[in-house]
Order: structure tokens, then C-alpha cells, then sequence
């Protein structure tokens, strides 16, 4: 298993760079945010293990960029900070997991293998929920059998908030994903959107809530 562990403090990173190729992967190290991100957006890595106080590129930026390319990469954060805002900030960013400085590193393999599992689990191209199948690899979704049609950007949209599933999907996430500027989707397009994907998934048992002051979050009908 390739791993990319982004962490500015020389001595943590290579201590736990040691420890965790003695566990069995292969590791790369990123000193800074500007490297870790090139490296997490340019290499296949299994999973990426990212500190949030990294220098040039702070690390909640690093992985709101990764998460909207490589929504599917499981990534671990690391941090000093130990309030709960700083945890909810990490987890809407796209974090699977969180972890507190300090830590003990069996706790660190244990959270890692738990996510890779996870990913192996889940990680095929056709999904099944409900009324709804879903092919990523051929790009199509029907509910009861029956197609949904997709323009491009809504496939898009469609594939970021499932893939998020019962996570909270920022605007700026969707611009990010439609690789446009944020002036080009301002938030009236984005809310078309999302109202016709809406319409689309009726009969699916899977509805689109708004989440007021920060995105739309995906999940089962008569959840909330």
C-alpha cells in the first residue's frame, strides 16, 4: 500500500515514516502543503495521512483541493488542535478520519488499515442503494431499472455527493469539481442544479438537503 504522509516537523515524519514502512508500506514524506498536495494530485497513492498545520499550503486547504479531484482517496488528518470546530472544519474539508497530537502509533496504523478496509469494501464501480444503482466506470444511473438521464455537470454533481454521501458538500466543492472558476458558478447556477437533480432522484429513496450557511448533503429519505 502506497502511502503519502504530509508532515512538517522532521522528527515526527521520520519517526513515523519508519514505523510505518516497518508495518509494511510504502511511504512518501511531504515537508510542506505545496508538496503534498502535487505529489496526493500527481501519484496513486492508497491513502494520504495530512497534517493541518503544514507551512506554504496549510493542510485544510490540501484537502479540500485533493478531495475534489480524488474524492474517492481516503485521507486521515493529523493536528495539534483539539476543539470541535476544528474537527467539524476538517471533516466538511473531506477527512475520513481525525486524529489528535499526541498519539500513539499502533492507534495510527489501527485508523489506517480501518480506512483502506473500508475503501476495499466499497471501492467497486457499481453501487446498489435502494432503488438506485449507480456505474461510475460506465458512467450511468437508473432507478428501478429505468435510466436517469445527465447532463455533464449534473453527473458531476451526482458523483461528488454520492461519493460524500451523508457528508456535507460545499459550493465551493462543486465549483472545484466542475473545474470552473467560482464566479462561474454562482450560487443561483449551482442551486439550479441542484434542484433538477432533485427532481431527477424522486423515486430513488435518496433525497438532497440543503444545509443552510454551508452545502447539500446527500442521504436516505426520511433520515432527518
Amino acid at each position: 500500500m502506497k502511502l503519502l504522509l504530509a508532515e512538517d516537523d522532521v522528527i515526527l515524519a521520520d519517526a513515523l515514516g519508519a514505523n510505518l514502512r516497518k508495518a509494511g508500506f510504502e511511504v512518501e514524506v511531504a515537508g510542506n502543503g505545496a508538496v503534498a498536495e502535487y505529489l496526493l494530485l500527481k501519484h496513486p497513492f492508497d491513502i494520504g495521512v495530512l497534517d493541518l498545520g503544514l507551512p506554504l499550503v496549510d493542510g485544510l486547504t490540501v484537502l479540500k483541493r485533493v478531495r475534489a479531484a480524488r474524492p474517492t482517496l481516503p485521507m486521515l488528518v493529523l493536528t495539534a488542535l483539539d476543539g470541535l470546530d476544528d474537527r467539524v472544519a476538517g471533516l466538511n474539508a473531506g477527512a475520513d478520519d481525525y486524529l489528535t497530537k499526541p498519539f500513539d502509533f499502533p492507534e495510527l496504523e489501527a485508523r489506517i488499515r480501518a480506512l483502506l478496509r473500508r475503501t476495499r469494501s466499497g471501492a467497486g464501480p457499481v453501487q446498489q442503494m435502494g432503488r438506485l444503482t449507480f456505474d461510475r466506470d460506465a458512467r450511468r444511473a437508473s432507478v428501478n431499472g429505468e435510466a436517469l438521464e445527465l447532463s455533464p455537470r449534473e453527473w458531476m454533481l451526482f458523483d461528488l455527493l454520492l461519493t460524500q454521501r451523508d457528508k456535507v458538500v460545499t459550493k465551493d466543492q462543486i465549483a472545484d469539481t466542475w473545474a470552473v472558476e467560482r464566479s462561474e458558478s454562482n450560487p443561483g447556477s449551482i442551486e439550479v442544479y441542484i434542484h433538477r437533480l432533485r427532481r431527477k432522484l424522486e423515486s430513488s429513496g435518496l433525497a438532497i438537503r440543503t444545509v443552510r450557511g454551508l452545502g447539500y448533503l446527500l442521504e436516505a429519505e426520511g433520515s432527518t
